[in-house]
């Protein structure tokens, strides 16, 4: 066997372009093979396809060429995929990415800047200072220097955010985690990973955080507080009474995190981003792009009101950012994450805002949010489906009047099993709901009323 071409370099085009269209049509293969959403069979056929085509997954010898390996796992995976471009698949925060972004991703790829030292990643490094500090001033407006962290998504990022505060009061282990029941589960997380009391739980009773009961809970604390908000419910994409919440904080002295993973890019539409009125308030912002920013996973976020409360994640290896290299002008990366290695998933982002522009990416959110009232309109007209509210974002949460929780949660697993539709489910006033997650922006009216056919379809069986 010849040895395999790399994907960098001058030769480096050459060698992929030959593999890109064994990719894209394998790509288109087993999307056909799949014919649906998601591979019909379940779990156990799904399992079984995907033994078949890898075989042995490590033999001794090579079994066939590069191309052919390419194309009959990426068909494989491509026949066994939630496919997320798939107007029917509707049930989690899983974006359709853009193909201007997978073609950047693919860039980034090939070039493999690892963002750990300016000699490995010269120009993508500048790169996400430019995005980064760009993207933290739409957050904080109206902040002298604020700064943003890349980050895998909102998990790392909430877990990022409660480190910071931790270190900001030198609160080792005295930092007390305040949040809503409606709260991300990565809040209570993170907490415990970094050894903090378990997080104080204030009544969210109309799914987003009661003002009431959050003063009445900081006023019994003591010592270092951060208030954790959220913008965007997984389950229901409410948002919390942030200028209430940012009241709150300064009367009480707490810090304040807002996990907008969901919510943030509403942002840039100015028909949405009022509800996110007060974010700007906030100490330190999650965003999630690979959501309402259609970038492929992962492109998280972390923007802080003032690149001064990084600091704490400042750290010297002599390897990467020796001081003699920082002090004769050497970007110093390694305190621009908890990782060392780590991809330029900035390079996705950059380009999608360079090419679509705050208007384009306004068309974008406003198409999902539309395309959550229209499916909203069409349950509260379909006799046999109940609405449990109108939509905040573009997460729209019904369910068969007549059916239990249990044939509620059947219909689903019906609708998985047979490849129809993707629909995740929610529990809500202590009911199990159907949820849809419109994160697609070509969706139809037609779309939309094959879902509720679907639903009709499996509830009458």
């Amino acid at each position: 066997m010849s040895t395999p071409p790399l994907a960098g370099g001058a030769a480096g085009p050459d060698g992929l372009r030959p593999l890109l269209d064994v990719v894209l049509d394998a790509l288109r293969d087993g999307a056909a093979a799949r014919g649906g959403p998601l591979p019909a069979g379940g779990p156990e056929a799904v399992a079984r396809r995907v033994r078949d085509a890898v075989g042995e997954v490590l033999p001794q010898t090579p079994e066939r060429d590069g191309a052919d390996a390419l194309r009959t796992l990426v068909e494989a995976l491509a026949h066994g995929a939630a496919d997320p471009a798939d107007p029917l698949c509707a049930a989690h925060l899983h974006t359709p990415p853009l193909a201007l972004a997978v073609a950047a991703d693919l860039a980034a790829a090939a070039l493999n800047p690892s963002m750990d030292s300016w000699d490995q990643a010269p120009a993508a490094s500048e790169l996400e200072a430019l995005t980064t500090r760009a993207l933290a001033a739409e957050v904080f407006p109206r902040r002298p220097a604020p700064d943003a962290l890349v980050t895998t998504g909102g998990t790392e990022s909430n877990q990022l955010a409660v480190l910071l505060a931790r270190e900001r009061h030198g609160a080792r282990g005295a930092l007390q985690v305040v949040c809503g029941q409606n709260a991300h589960h990565s809040t209570t997380r993170a907490a415990w990973l970094l050894g903090l009391p378990e997080p104080v739980l204030v009544p969210a009773p109309a799914g987003t955080l009661d003002p009431a009961a959050l003063d009445e809970a900081l006023t019994t604390l003591h010592g270092p507080l951060l208030v954790a908000a959220t913008a965007g419910a997984t389950d229901t994409g409410r948002i919390d009474p942030l200028p209430e919440i940012a009241d709150l904080c300064e009367r009480h002295g707490a810090q304040l995190h807002v996990d907008a993973a969901y919510g943030g890019p509403l942002l840039f539409s100015p028909a949405y981003r009022s509800l996110l009125a007060g974010l700007e308030r906030a100490d330190s912002v999650t965003l999630d792009l690979h959501k309402l920013g259609w970038q492929p996973i992962a492109a998280g976020l972390l923007a802080v009101a003032d690149r001064s409360r990084l600091a704490p994640l400042g750290h010297t290896a002599d390897y990467l950012n020796a001081d003699d290299d920082t002090d004769a002008g050497l970007p110093d990366l390694l305190g621009r994450s908890l990782r060392t290695t780590r991809r330029p998933d900035v390079l996705k982002i950059a380009v999608t805002l360079k090419a679509l522009g705050r208007s384009g990416l306004a068309e974008l959110v406003e198409a999902v949010c539309d395309a959550a009232r229209d499916l909203a309109d069409l349950i509260e007209k379909t006799p046999g489906l109940v609405l449990y509210e109108r939509p905040v974002i573009s997460t729209v949460l019904f369910r068969p009047a007549a059916a239990t929780d249990e044939q509620t949660a059947e219909i689903r697993r019906t609708l998985l099993a047979e490849g129809r539709a993707v629909l995740g489910r929610a529990r809500a006033d202590g009911r199990l709901w159907l949820k849809a997650t419109l994160l697609n922006p070509h969706v139809t009216p037609r779309d939309l009323d094959t879902l509720i056919a679907l639903v009709e379809g499996s509830t009458h069986r």
